[in-house]
């Protein structure tokens, strides 16, 4: 039996109704809803059924997540065989009915979160313990990282912290003034706040996966929403608290696609894997922090279906519906790759991949694209219903949906800390990796004595064998790369904040670049471009890479984005 196959008693597995206008974005399924109003959560088979219900509706937005993060962004383009939802997303043609459009899969969520959460019994205690103190602290942040989501997508929407029983209920809720991302952040910092140090619940394998893996890391997600919220100093002392505690310290780990060493003949040599791949799509690894898990047929529930869109399959007829983009594509290809080669016992010299010449043009510049993605001509039959060219993306697993990996948080991180005032310390995540012995050695005094514990990575828990910078892990020893520096003013400026100041916007597009070439096919780009446009007042931030995802700016496009009300889905 699979996991969200449980009993649904106790929990409210209330599916909304599919249209969003005025109050039935938030009105209950009265022949789905299973619960007894008034019924309270008493023992921990309740609470247990309660958590897996929420995570079983979680699983109906999972590949949205991804698709409305990627698909309307810059790295990837559609193809001639894409869908018309699909086409449209990426078109920002939203005015008429999308599968992908649908407001109440997520106050579903939240509608059984709000209910856990006003009849869980916490005043339960045994053994001297609130029993349920832990799936409390659990439903809280799936309710704050849904709201997240929302407001990512949708823009203002009703901020509903109640469970909706009732059409009167419903009606009642939505006359209330909607509420946009800044106010829900607001909210949620501090709703979610005092359970920073709640240990979370483990209720063993589940599926496969160790169901630690299901839950949200508190401080990653206060560390999100405070970026988000403008709270920069803050986002960045919860992701340092994160990554270097106790008993607890987070790593990058040296994983990296990467040229063999001292190659003597780039144009016949091949790339060599670093198992990046194989940590991408585990879901018991470090590097995949928290996923959503999806079953392994849809006989039993919600399967992940983003390999049939982005990769070739049977089930496509090897027809996949979107393709990294030009954009993507010279990105990647822009980027220098640097090999430390031995020339003798005691020297060694600095060597450039080049550009031309090279077996693959996926070998140019930053090896990511092609750990991640192959592309091949395959010979078929004249009456063959498969594609010819065919497509595959790695590091897209069909039995869960990452929503925050290892990297990611870094590089999270890493953008905290720029805008915070300390762009020193961010690029050190890019080009060498948070240690000590880095951090003395690549951060000015008077930045480290500012950030103070924020930078605080001791080299005897963080070391040349478990931390990289994030650039590394396609453009080999960047920390011999003197073309990749830290931006730095022509002529010296009036004062070190005047340079500080100058750097954070120029260190920050460093951070969203490493992003995209982190992060590409999994869904963040749209929302890391939104987020910095919002954050500049430059529209264009957003509309020009977009405009520009196939080589040349689409003007229509362009236009269309330079409205922000355009960003958004439409709660129609």
């Amino acid at each position: 039996m699979k996991i969200f196959r449980y009993k649904q008693a106790i929990v409210a597995l209330c599916c909304l109704t599919s249209t969003v206008s005025c109050s039935d974005m938030l009105l209950p399924d009265s022949e789905i809803v299973e619960f007894e109003e008034d019924n309270r959560l008493s023992t921990p088979q309740d609470t247990l059924y309660s958590v897996m219900g929420i995570i079983r509706q979680m699983q109906v937005i999972a590949d949205r997540t991804v698709l409305l993060g990627e698909l309307r962004a810059d790295l990837m383009t559609t193809t001639d065989k894409a869908t018309t939802p699909i086409k449209d997303l990426a078109a920002f043609n939203l005015s008429g009915e999308n599968p992908y459009n649908q407001v109440s899969d997520y106050y579903a969520i939240i509608n059984n979160c709000n209910y856990f959460l006003a009849n869980a019994d916490t005043s339960f205690v045994r053994l001297g313990k609130k029993i349920f103190e832990k799936e409390y602290a659990v439903v809280k942040t799936y309710r704050a990282w849904t709201y997240l989501q929302l407001a990512k997508v949708y823009g203002q929407v009703p901020l509903v912290t109640t469970p909706v029983l009732t059409e009167a209920q419903a009606d009642q809720e939505m006359k209330k003034p909607y509420s946009d991302i800044y106010a829900i952040c607001d909210y949620f910092i501090k709703d979610i706040q005092p359970y920073v140090d709640t240990d979370l619940p483990a209720y063993g394998v589940i599926n496969g996966f160790q169901s630690t893996k299901f839950y949200i890391p508190v401080r990653v997600l206060l560390g999100e929403m405070c970026l988000w919220a403008g709270r920069y100093q803050e986002a960045a002392t919860y992701f340092s608290q994160y990554l270097t505690k106790k008993n607890d310290t987070k790593y990058t780990y040296t994983s990296k696609v990467y040229w063999p060493d001292n190659c003597t003949d780039f144009t016949i040599s091949i790339p060599l894997s670093g198992i990046i791949n194989a940590y991408l799509t585990s879901g018991n690894n470090d590097e995949n922090v928290t996923l959503i898990p999806m079953e392994t047929t849809e006989f039993h529930g919600e399967k992940s279906l983003l390999a049939d869109i982005f990769t070739s399959t049977d089930n496509n007829f090897a027809y996949f519906q979107a393709t990294p983009s030009v954009a993507l594509r010279e990105l990647s290809a822009s980027q220098d790759y640097v090999q430390l080669q031995k020339t003798s016992d005691t020297q060694k010299d600095t060597v450039r991949v080049p550009k031309k010449g090279l077996g693959d043009p996926l070998y140019i510049g930053d090896l990511r694209l092609y750990e991640n993605y192959r592309e091949n001509i395959v010979n078929r039959n004249e009456t063959s219903r498969y594609n010819t060219n065919i497509q595959y993306i790695m590091k897209l697993p069909d039995h869960f949906v990452c929503t925050y990996r290892m990297q990611e948080i870094y590089l999270l991180f890493a953008e905290a800390l720029c805008r915070a005032g300390y762009p020193e310390s961010a690029f050190c995540i890019l080009k060498y990796g948070l240690r000590n012995q880095n951090i003395e050695k690549y951060v000015c005094q008077k930045e480290r004595e500012r950030a103070g514990s924020l930078i605080n990575f001791n080299d005897n828990e963080f070391t040349e064998q478990n931390t990289q910078g994030i650039h590394a892990r396609g453009c080999g020893n960047v920390e011999c790369d003197t073309l990749y520096r830290l931006p730095l003013p022509e002529r010296a400026l009036a004062s070190y904040e005047d340079t500080v100041q100058y750097q954070i916007p120029l260190v920050e597009d460093m951070i969203i670049q490493e992003k995209a070439l982190e992060m590409s096919f999994e869904g963040r780009r749209y929302y890391d471009l939104m987020r910095i446009a919002m954050r500049r007042n430059d529209n264009s931030y957003l509309a020009t890479p977009i405009s520009k995802r196939n080589g040349t700016k689409n003007n229509a496009l362009f236009n269309i984005l330079m409205d922000n009300k355009n960003w958004y889905l439409p709660l129609n």
